[in-house]
């Protein structure tokens, strides 16, 4: 009887998504949630509309490969900052500046790696390097965008900019420390970021279709058919093109697809593989030589996953967010103190209760050929809808 109240209940999540889509505010999504209950994995799957509008119509699958955009900076960047902290090979209260001697620069040699990861550096939250750098290019005839000193010339203004507030004052989300994260990471690991996460985290875990997808001068072209799997985003106007295939974040395409805040892609299941997998740790349910237990070190996964003691009002772990009382877009029944996620602008979330074990992947590409400025309250209501039919009596 409560098996069969749970699909009735679970069918008003596909309504949802409907409607959105009748509505354009998404061209299509697919949602993945799990929670295990009374002994059992309670599971939902929903499917629905187009994966791309134009250049040409494809169809929603499973299999959709996403631009996650921020979804980065938790499944990439601080995943291979706690490996390499947990090497030794990084420590957490020592300035950034150890590492990166030029990001000390201007008064910010007491900016700690714990800083970054926790948004409390004092660097500013975003700039469009991307704008500069195209006005470079019109101006001199040179292709500069996409290419190794495009990103170069990035990491050197943020190096060389000034801090808004002192390490520690405020807590003030923004794009600009995961970029500086990412350059550490690969300065530390003495290899490209997106060739560490595969290596250290999603090979381990299985993760066969999460990647960065690199652009530029001198890079293959995109196969048709991974670019076929995937989710078109914004048509763009400085581009000239119907992004598809390639990221979407400015500042990362310029920084040629690789970047700490943005660039990772992946289909739905994979980012629940990750999210099993860092439960399994995060419960002891894993050795430390199975996958999860090499990827998520359980003593230092507690401390990634566990809110800062910082600024009043900050929200943040170690590269994760936490539910915002009374205006998450995780709804309203996850566990308070107990739950972290993140958002990504193309239209993609994951969250995680730790104590539950429910988790939510939503990905759509709400930024494709509909009004990407709406408050987009569907996350909150989706995940309400998918939580309260698992929880049903």
């Amino acid at each position: 009887m409560r098996h069969a109240l749970i699909r009735r209940k679970l069918a008003r999540v596909n309504r949802a998504l409907d409607k959105a889509i009748a509505d354009a505010e998404i061209p299509g999504a697919v949602v993945l949630a799990r929670m295990p209950r009374d002994g059992e994995l309670l599971e939902h799957c929903s499917v629905r509309g187009l994966a791309c509008l134009r250049p040409e119509r494809t169809a929603m699958t499973r299999e959709t490969i996403f631009d996650l955009a921020s979804l980065t900076k938790p499944l990439a960047t601080a995943a291979a900052v706690m490996l390499l902290v947990a090497d030794g090979a990084i420590d957490l209260e020592e300035p950034v500046a150890k590492y990166l001697p030029a990001a000390g620069e201007r008064g910010k040699d007491q900016v700690r790696v714990h800083h970054l990861l926790a948004h409390t550096s004092g660097l500013k939250p975003w700039r469009p390097f991307h704008e500069a750098l195209l006005e470079r290019e019109r101006k001199k005839g040179e292709r500069i965008l996409g290419t190794p000193l495009a990103r170069e010339m990035i990491l050197e203004r943020i190096y060389r900019s000034t801090l808004v507030h002192e390490p520690g004052e405020a807590a003030v989300y923004g794009d600009l420390d995961f970029i500086v994260l990412g350059a550490l990471v690969e300065a530390v690991a003495q290899q490209p970021l997106d060739e560490f996460c595969t290596q250290r985290v999603y090979a381990p875990l299985g993760l066969e279709d999460t990647r960065f997808l690199r652009i530029g001068d001198g890079q293959p072209p995109l196969p048709d058919a991974i670019r076929q799997r995937c989710a078109a985003t914004e048509n763009c106007p400085w581009r000239g093109r119907v992004l598809w295939g390639e990221v979407h974040d400015p500042n990362a395409w310029a920084m040629g697809g690789v970047a700490g805040h943005a660039g990772l892609f992946a289909p739905a299941d994979d980012v629940m593989r990750f999210a099993a997998a860092l439960l399994d740790a995060w419960h002891g349910r894993s050795e430390s030589s199975s996958a999860a237990g090499r990827v998520f070190p359980p003593d230092w996964l507690q401390r990634f996953l566990t809110r800062q003691d910082g600024p009043e009002g900050a929200m943040w772990t170690l590269g994760w967010d936490t539910p915002t009382p009374g205006a998450s877009s995780s709804g309203r029944h996850f566990t308070p103190g107990a739950t972290v996620g993140h958002l990504g602008f193309t239209g993609t979330s994951l969250w995680i209760d730790l104590e539950r074990e429910a988790v939510v992947v939503m990905l759509t590409n709400r930024v494709h050929q509909v009004a990407k400025r709406s408050p987009f309250k569907l996350r909150a209501l989706v995940h309400d809808l998918v939580m309260e039919s698992f929880l049903a009596e």
